[in-house]
């Protein structure tokens, strides 16, 4: 059974990039994400429109390419959560997270017993059909497949330590969008209010041992997210980067 690469990176300290997966619904893009560099993808759940079957698709072939699909579900569900494991994510992502009691929740349906309540459904295929018992399995699945919290709201950032307090928690993945414009700084990624909330966060997770992270929406930010010590790193996303590429080329030939 496969280790998660990204995971144990993040535990030694090692940077991981990433970018959302929001709307295509191409095995072929996870392939050129893998090939262009990247270590994981956000598929998209929440803003998104894939449904079940979807994800499973690209789950399964990001898991042949040695490559973390992590799914973000829309809301924090049993059926959603779960299920997105099932279809073999390699994490899931929670977002508009502000109540620990409800995380801890959350998070004891990512984990087998009898460290949470999640039901069994895997089949061979989720081992590549290696040899197995169900406890191995299910230890194997427990360690490997990763949690983590996105901090959206003022509210979040303020029960941050609460939030990070709770067990099983991997890594942050800070929302940059929703939490500046909660800040009442709508769009201001590098406003004052924006760094010192950043970077609050980080040091909380630093003492929690979580890995911090945000996702950016260009390059400069997400160096500036680096520099500040984050490690679960996302930048631009799949059709964003085809945008701006497409605009690139076309604006040096007319």
């Amino acid at each position: 059974m496969k280790t998660n690469q990204v995971k144990q990176a993040l535990r030694e300290g090692r940077v991981q990039l990433g970018t959302a997966f929001q709307q295509f619904r191409s095995q072929d893009a996870i392939r050129v994400l893998k090939a262009a560099g990247f270590d994981w993808a956000f598929l998209d759940g929440e803003h998104g429109g894939f449904d079940q079957e979807t994800l499973q698709d690209l789950c399964r072939i990001a898991a042949k390419i040695d490559f973390c699909p992590i799914v973000r579900v829309a809301d924090l569900q049993y059926s959603l959560i779960a299920r997105a494991l099932d279809c073999g994510a390699g994490g899931v992502i929670f977002p508009r997270v502000e109540d620990p009691r409800l995380l801890e929740q959350a998070v004891s349906w990512t984990k087998y017993p009898p460290v949470g309540i999640r039901g069994m459904g895997l089949t061979p295929l989720h081992v590549d059909f290696e040899p197995a018992s169900i406890p191995q399995i299910m230890t194997h699945m427990n360690s490997e497949q990763m949690v983590v919290l996105q901090i959206e709201t003022v509210k979040a950032l303020e029960a941050r330590d609460e939030l990070l307090s709770v067990p099983h928690i991997d890594a942050v993945m800070i929302g940059p969008v929703d939490l500046s414009i909660s800040l009442g700084v709508p769009g201001e990624f590098e406003h004052p209010a924006m760094l010192a909330a950043v970077e609050k966060i980080a040091e909380s997770c630093r003492a929690h041992g979580v890995a911090p992270g945000a996702q950016a929406r260009g390059v400069s930010l997400a160096k500036r997210w680096i520099d500040m010590g984050l490690l679960f790193v996302g930048c631009s996303s799949e059709v964003a980067m085809m945008y701006e590429r497409g605009r690139e080329i076309t604006s040096q030939l007319r």
